[in-house]
């Protein structure tokens, strides 16, 4: 319902349209509701569902769920866990969170069916209205300006055409990105592109202190021959008797988009110890597979009334393929840029405060996407990787400070040695 003091339009149906309630879409919303917008929020599926993902946060993605007011203690149904285990080379070497004042030391493990619906419920209950069995299968523009004033969708199983306006709108619907597509803000050749797979199995390994990290591959399956695959794998303790386990490849590898990623997985699986249980008969669900768009691989940000939020917009980390806490990051910067283009007083200032969205974005993460684009380039050549991991895992100090960068872990402001390092480099790193 339209209150007295909304900016609505006659003919809109919201103030702020947001398409897409993954971790992007429900933050932005939240956000949005939270500052007295009028939002909608549009869901093609209906909560609670699942996202192929391998359900571990890193204090980067739990900072962002701080933000946001959520209560990440274990008694409210989190499974926490104290660093990264890193394998590869014959070496073990577990690494504990840095200790930062920026970030929590923990980070947290929770399936994306409960994890989405929390965040969903909780745009909810900020005040954002949500419509789920919405499919958004396009912009809706005006014809004279081209800006965009609404979307097209498809609705409930029937898939009835429905139109949404409103003078502006948030492209939160994922790799698809179909609202991008349908403005013509093609995808970015020049960016790495990801693939996951994982599954599910009940296993031993359920509880974990630490987020494991395989970085060889091998198929031991003929004991005789074992066999070095593209790529790196996880194993993710649920801590309720099951385990995540996956694998990704990207897009700078020989062997993308020419390997069958599920057999891949299945040979690696079956290479590990038996008492690990990740064998068929503790499979709990399918196999999942799902493309992580990195390093900013569309762009612009913002046209015309459109922000590209979270993967939409290619906000994946190219150093370790995270998702959740840039979309979170995203979302709350385009948020704060919403909130104030609502607050001026002409059109014409109200574009100027959006188009802070894609200069926002590349402040705080394109320095360091940069650099990440140019490692997954080097760990694409398998022999670069080979060598990374049997140099570089022995020494622990330098393991440290790989962890801090991949993790993007670091205090921007004072901190170590190797946090000004970091920090001094992403700064001077071109963002384009």
């Amino acid at each position: 319902m339209t209150s007295a003091t909304s900016r609505r339009r006659p003919d809109d149906d919201a103030e702020v349209i947001v398409v897409g309630a993954g971790p992007a879409g429900s933050t932005a919303a939240t956000y949005l509701a939270r500052a007295g917008l009028d939002v909608l929020l549009l869901e093609k599926s209906t909560f609670p569902r699942d996202k192929v993902c391998g359900d571990g946060i890193t204090p980067r993605g739990v900072k962002q769920l701080i933000d946001l007011g959520i209560d990440t203690r274990e008694e409210a149904g989190w499974l926490h866990n104290r660093g990264l285990r890193v394998v590869g080379g014959g070496v073990s070497l577990e690494l504990d969170w840095p200790d930062l004042a920026d970030f929590p030391p923990y980070g947290v493990v929770r399936p994306r069916n409960d994890f989405d619906d929390l965040l969903a419920r909780g745009a909810q209950h900020a005040g954002a209205r949500m419509v789920e069995r919405t499919t958004v299968t396009g912009a809706l523009t005006d014809e004279r300006t081209g800006r965009i004033v609404g979307v097209r969708a498809k609705q409930g199983p029937e898939r009835t055409p429905v139109t949404y306006r409103a003078p502006l709108v948030l492209a939160c619907d994922g790799v698809s990105a179909r609202l991008a597509l349908s403005l013509g803000i093609e995808k970015r050749d020049d960016r790495p592109m990801g693939v996951a797979v994982r599954r599910y199995y009940t296993s031993p390994r359920s509880k974990d202190d630490f987020l494991e990290s395989h970085l060889e591959l091998w198929d031991r399956s003929n004991p005789a021959e074992p066999k070095l695959l593209p790529g790196y794998g996880w194993i993710f303790g649920m801590g309720d008797g099951t385990v995540n386990v996956g694998l990704g490849i990207l897009s700078t590898s020989k062997a993308y988009g020419r390997t069958d990623y599920r057999q891949l997985l299945r040979s690696w699986l079956d290479g590990t110890p038996e008492e690990w249980g990740f064998r068929e008969p503790n499979a709990t669900g399918r196999v999942g597979g799902a493309a992580l768009p990195m390093g900013f691989n569309r762009t612009p940000h913002y046209r015309d009334g459109l922000l590209l939020v979270g993967d939409a917009g290619g906000m994946v980390n190219p150093f370790n393929g995270e998702g959740i806490a840039y979309a979170m990051e995203s979302a709350r910067l385009a948020a704060d840029c919403v909130v104030h283009a609502f607050a001026r007083p002409t059109a014409a200032s109200r574009e100027q405060a959006l188009r802070r969205y894609p200069t926002a974005v590349s402040q705080a993460l394109g320095g360091y996407f940069r650099m990440g684009n140019i490692f997954s380039k080097l760990i694409g050549n398998p022999t670069v990787m080979r060598m990374a991991t049997k140099h570089g895992l022995p020494r622990t100090t330098l393991m440290r400070f790989v962890l801090k960068l991949l993790a993007n872990l670091y205090d921007a402001k004072g901190g170590d040695a190797m946090d000004r390092v970091i920090s001094a480099t992403t700064r001077l790193t071109p963002s384009a």
